[in-house]
């Protein structure tokens, strides 16, 4: 080995140890019978992946590298046109409003099943990643999340039961193809977890949120859910994957 090409290693080696790993990769898979349209939104002051919105076929795979303490949140677009001269077109379920596929810093309109991520640094420190499916937005589609590579607890969470099968008329949306959150759908403080009902104390779980949390019991039911919502895991990869199996 030259002493060059070692001195690079070394260097590689130091940065690593004093500036924490190389933040975490994502690997999103569509298992669904349909093609969806991922997309991905950084939250602010973190730097836009290599996409915030594409095209990934019924078995297709793509995979993002994230930075050391990103957050911000992927989710699925179903029933999509774009035009193929102008580009521009949107979706049944899930839509940005970017009237493109790429969604350029426009999060998800709901509903929308939505994973969420904060990368940790995985430094000496011990800052772990934090992670989760949330229904709080409502639900289009399922959808799990497998972490690897890590340590830590690092479950798999997710929801991988149709949910639009079983919505309440009242919350029934885009003609069965997604189902609202009550709050979404009433906008009454109690649902929405606002105004006096806005600490964990007074904003309790709701007949709706119940039937959300039934179906999917690891996923965010309701806005101060965290207790069995949230999931850690330190310097793991991370797969999302649309319409997994239900025999999990």
């Amino acid at each position: 080995m030259s002493s060059k090409f070692s001195l690079h290693i070394r260097i590689f080696i130091f940065v690593v140890m004093t500036t924490g790993s190389l933040g975490a990769t994502f690997t999103l898979i569509n298992r669904c019978d349909y093609v969806v349209w991922p997309g991905i939104l950084a939250n602010a002051g973190c730097s836009r992946l290599d996409s915030t919105g594409f095209e990934l076929p019924q078995g297709g795979t793509r995979s993002f590298q994230a930075p050391p303490g990103w957050s911000g949140r992927f989710w699925g677009r179903t029933g999509c046109f774009f035009d193929g001269i102008t580009g521009q077109g949107s979706c049944a379920t899930g839509d940005c409003g970017s009237n493109q596929v790429e969604c350029n810093g426009a999060g998800a309109n709901p509903p929308a099943t939505l994973a969420e991520f904060t990368v940790g640094s995985g430094s000496s420190s011990g800052l772990q990643d934090f992670y989760d499916v949330s229904l709080v937005d409502g639900y289009n589609l399922p959808m799990i999340v497998d972490a690897s590579g890590g340590s830590g607890s690092c479950a798999s969470t997710g929801c991988v039961t149709d949910l639009n099968r079983m919505c309440p008329n009242e919350l029934r949306a885009e003609d069965g193809k997604a189902c609202k959150s009550a709050c979404e759908a009433f906008g009454n403080p109690e649902y929405c977890c606002s105004g006096a009902y806005g600490t964990p104390a007074a904003c309790r779980p709701s007949v709706y949120s119940e039937i959300f949390k039934t179906a999917c019991p690891k996923s965010y039911s309701y806005a101060y859910d965290d207790a069995t919502s949230t999931f850690t895991c330190s310097g793991a990869d991370y797969t999302i994957t649309f319409c997994p199996s239900t025999t999990r």
